[in-house]
């Protein structure tokens, strides 16, 4: 009987002892928690007890030159459920399936998730937000959100560009200047308990959002919807492929507008084959039907190109201004010197035609010029030599790019010196063996006739906050002068002649002063007799205000750049030099003013 008390006891000690190790272990373990944790879990504490919520920013919004909007917002609604809150799962997955049109397959799982929080739809259209607000179904939130908007569709779609789900920039302006657009999004803290449901009648915190700043651009609506639809009825007629047209200023780079046909429609961006007018188009259009994954991508991404600055091409005849104001600024050419076009030039071995088969016979530069004569320019480029002609490449800015402020910009496609022999150097002379983008030609040739100052294309002016309190002037580079105020002048003069009396004659306008250049230049591989047809103009030709070049790519039927580009440059100045406030003179005062 002893020893089973004596067992008993020690049983009991041995209890006591663990017991009290646990005790020990766990008031350590406390203390540990209380003096060195204590922060971490207070926040911890909080967290759990704190809800957030996102309210977005608006966008900022994008104006033109008039002050009008072309990029706006629109208040939509996102739908969510908070798992906790519901009271009555049944009846909010009905009234969300009925109201948001939804498969009740998905809404019951997202009703039925236990999250802390499940979106059911995004950009929900204010009006049905506030439908399903006035049901006050418990656990359901209703937030105020912002989708952006485009109030002209597809002008200027490729400019522009759009934002994505989580309203950012994707392509052209808007992710150009997303800085200045995004805005900061702001916060609804709430308070619930431990099991997540929020506590009634607690008090709502709320950080409000800062809208983006509105993005002020040079680009004038109007004159960008007639370009447009110059562009359209060019791409109808002569079934092309493509259409550009940029219209400048100049005399300080700001862009008027920027068309790219077929442009696609901004609000609905990830549809394919929107606008396609011309045959060839459209029947190219029935061949990617159905297209998905990454064959539509890439489809997506061919309709939202800019082809005025994403592009290359043998820019052709319009080339030749550089090659004139090269060679006349370098001294090897004057107006008054003679030459000799039997309708071709032997380079080498290589025997390099003039478009006028029979050639042109005696003729002075300008004549040439005016002629657009091939073999005049080739010997103007032999005058000059590789060395001298990139000495001129490089100096007029051709070599890099425009630094215009759009995304994607392409580089010149320029032999290297070292490969560049004569005859090389004889077919660069008229525009042909390099490729360049329009924007850069335009860039370079209204710097050639502006008195020769390099500018910076580009659309965006300032930025100014949503109150009015901040504005930021944005600036662009200069890239200093590239030739010589003589040289422009007298430029200027050569090309008003190519409009009044040679090639680009359609161009003509009674009562203004027109200068320009022709182009009609054949794609690689040559073999497929596929063209490219384009014109420079610029006017008043002697104080040069507006420039404009067009660019149609594959016209069917005449392709000859003074015979269907000319006259529709010619049809633009006449709606726009009104509009701009450019008076015609009486034509005999213009004709006087035309001698050199």
């Amino acid at each position: 009987m002893y020893s089973n008390l004596t067992k008993h006891r020690k049983n009991i000690a041995v209890l006591a002892l663990l017991i009290a190790i646990v005790m020990v272990s766990l008031s350590g373990r406390l203390g540990y928690l209380m003096l060195f944790c204590s922060e971490h879990y207070s926040a911890m504490a909080e967290d759990l007890h704190q809800r957030e919520r996102t309210i977005k920013a608006a966008r900022g919004r994008i104006i033109d030159a008039n002050g009008v909007v072309i990029a706006d917002n629109r208040t939509v609604c996102t739908i969510s459920v908070i798992y906790n809150q519901v009271k009555d799962r049944e009846q909010v997955i009905r009234v969300l399936c009925d109201e948001l049109d939804l498969d009740e397959e998905l809404v019951r799982k997202r009703v039925e998730k236990r999250s802390s929080r499940e979106i059911i739809k995004t950009n929900v259209d204010k009006e049905l937000g506030d439908q399903i607000r006035s049901y006050r179904l418990a656990g359901v939130k209703v937030d105020e959100d912002y989708k952006r908007y485009y109030p002209y569709d597809s002008l200027a779609s490729k400019v522009l560009g759009f934002t994505g789900g989580d309203n950012q920039g994707i392509i052209g302006l808007e992710v150009k200047y997303e800085k200045y657009l995004k805005g900061m999004n702001g916060k609804i803290l709430t308070m619930s308990d431990a099991k997540g449901v929020e506590i009634e009648n607690a008090a709502e915190d709320r950080i409000e959002p800062i809208p983006g700043n509105d993005l002020h651009i040079s680009l004038d609506v109007n004159i960008q919807k007639y370009a447009e639809q110059l562009a359209y009825q060019v791409l109808e007629k002569k079934n092309a492929k493509k259409v550009s047209i940029i219209v400048m200023n100049p005399q300080n780079g700001e862009l008027m507008a920027m068309v790219n046909v077929p442009e696609f429609n901004l609000n609905d961006p990830f549809t394919l084959n929107q606008n396609l007018r011309s045959q060839s188009l459209q029947e190219m259009a029935a061949g990617n039907q159905g297209a998905t994954g990454a064959g539509k991508q890439e489809l997506l991404n061919q309709m939202w190109r800019n082809t005025c600055i994403n592009d290359t091409y043998e820019p052709g005849s319009t080339f030749k201004i550089i090659t004139a104001a090269a060679g006349l600024e370098s001294g090897v050419v004057k107006l008054t010197d003679q030459f000799s076009c039997p309708g071709f030039r032997v380079v080498e071995d290589r025997k390099i035609r003039c478009h006028k088969v029979g050639g042109h016979g005696a003729e002075t530069f300008l004549q040439g010029a005016m002629n657009s004569c091939n073999p005049v320019f080739i010997d103007v480029g032999q005058r000059l030599g590789v060395d001298g002609y990139y000495k001129y490449f490089t100096q007029f800015g051709l070599k890099g790019k425009t630094g215009i402020d759009l995304p994607g910009e392409a580089a010149t496609i320029m032999h290297k010196k070292e490969n560049m022999g004569l005859v090389e150097l004889a077919t660069v002379s008229f525009g042909q063996s390099f490729q360049i983008t329009p924007v850069q030609l335009i860039t370079t040739a209204a710097s050639i006739v502006n008195g020769g100052n390099r500018v910076t294309p580009h659309f965006g002016v300032e930025t100014v906050s949503a109150d009015g309190t901040s504005v930021h002037k944005l600036d662009y580079p200069s890239g200093g002068r590239i030739l010589s105020e003589e040289t422009s002048a007298t430029m200027r003069y050569v090309l008003e002649q190519v409009v009044s009396e040679g090639s680009g004659k359609k161009a003509k306008l009674e009562g203004y002063r027109i200068g320009g250049k022709t182009a009609t230049s054949e794609k690689l591989p040559r073999s497929l007799k596929k063209y490219i047809s384009s014109f420079i103009g610029f006017a008043p030709a002697d104080n040069p205000q507006v420039m404009a070049l067009i660019t149609i790519d594959e016209p069917e039927g005449i392709y000859y750049g003074g015979t269907i580009a000319a006259p529709v440059v010619g049809d633009l100045f006449k709606n726009i030099l009104p509009y701009l406030g450019i008076e015609a003179v009486q034509e005999e005062t213009a004709v006087h003013l035309s001698n050199p």
